[in-house]
């Protein structure tokens, strides 16, 4: 089970609080550039209340629901925004793998808390949907306020879970996911090539702006081993040792193979993949990729 405050780090979202500043406003901000919306403006609207917690802001408190019942109340909003940003995270066996001392599970998350971070401070809808061999679980996209902590929780209190089904897991999504908006799948994407693609097809169909953080650890990409080495599949637990030295070659040719497959695919369906391994600052990495795709705009 992951730890939320491992995912939520008050520094690095400081500076990407000021990623418009540092990479000349963004064109109006991250996700607006990305995902040119047909709705313009945002309303907020009452919701509901909830019992006050300490840290909540004062201004929310509903003081004449407090002098009825002597107890503080705030009060949540729901807002009709500029987009809804559909996060869906691999929880696959896969991707426990932690070579570098960081599982690509925990990478994930800690991307996927920025992001909702990013789209909640611009006043977007997010909603995350967790996925393996089908859907595991999906919390709605809603700009109200503690989403990101709604968020968080959901992803830990999931733990990784075998196998991967990428063509089923990506179907049921796009099945929840009605309203148009952009969709970021932050995965290994560890499954066949053609099955993937059938479930961003999918996607597609329904008009979504899908974008992919392929997450790999460098150990599977680069294989730097050396000696007898034992590997075990994290997804169906086989096992198999052998010289490092004489399965580098081949392993590195179907590697890059497969990887040149992901990125000609998705280049044909007009889907951005975005190749991360979890020894990359995240913070860099992600300033690194708004900033190039503003320029596109």
């Amino acid at each position: 089970m992951l730890n939320t405050r491992e995912l939520v780090d008050p520094v690095f979202f400081s500076r990407l609080d000021n990623i418009e500043l540092r990479a000349k406003s963004i064109v109006e901000g991250f996700l607006h550039g990305l995902h040119r919306s047909p709705y313009v403006g945002f309303s907020v609207e009452f919701e509901s209340h909830r019992e006050y917690v300490p840290g909540d802001d004062l201004r929310h408190v509903n003081w004449k629901l407090f002098a009825r019942q002597h107890r503080l109340y705030v009060k949540e909003y729901s807002a009709e925004t500029n987009m809804n940003l559909y996060i869906l995270l691999d929880v696959s066996g896969s991707m426990e793998c932690a070579n570098t001392g960081r599982s690509k599970l925990h990478y994930g998350s800690a991307l996927a808390a920025a992001l909702a971070h990013l789209a909640l401070k611009q006043h977007d809808a997010v909603g995350i949907t967790l996925f393996a061999d089908r859907v595991v679980s999906h919390l709605a996209p809603r700009a109200k306020l503690h989403q990101l902590d709604e968020i968080l929780r959901l992803i830990a209190v999931t733990e990784a879970r075998p196998p991967s089904d990428a063509s089923r897991s990506l179907n049921q999504a796009a099945e929840l996911l009605r309203r148009r908006g952009m969709v970021v799948i932050i995965s290994d994407l560890f499954d066949d090539v053609d099955e993937i693609m059938k479930g961003i097809e999918h996607l597609k169909f329904q008009n979504h702006e899908v974008l992919i953080f392929q997450i790999l650890d460098p150990w599977e990409r680069d294989l730097p081993l050396e000696g007898n080495i034992r590997f075990r599949d994290l997804e169906t637990g086989e096992e198999l040792t052998t010289q490092a030295e004489g399965v580098r070659e081949n392993y590195l040719a179907a590697m890059n193979e497969w990887r040149d497959s992901l990125e000609k695919e998705c280049r044909n369906r007009s889907v951005d993949r975005v190749e991360l391994t979890t020894d990359d600052p995240l913070d860099q990495a992600l300033l690194d990729y708004l900033v190039k795709r503003a320029k596109s705009y």
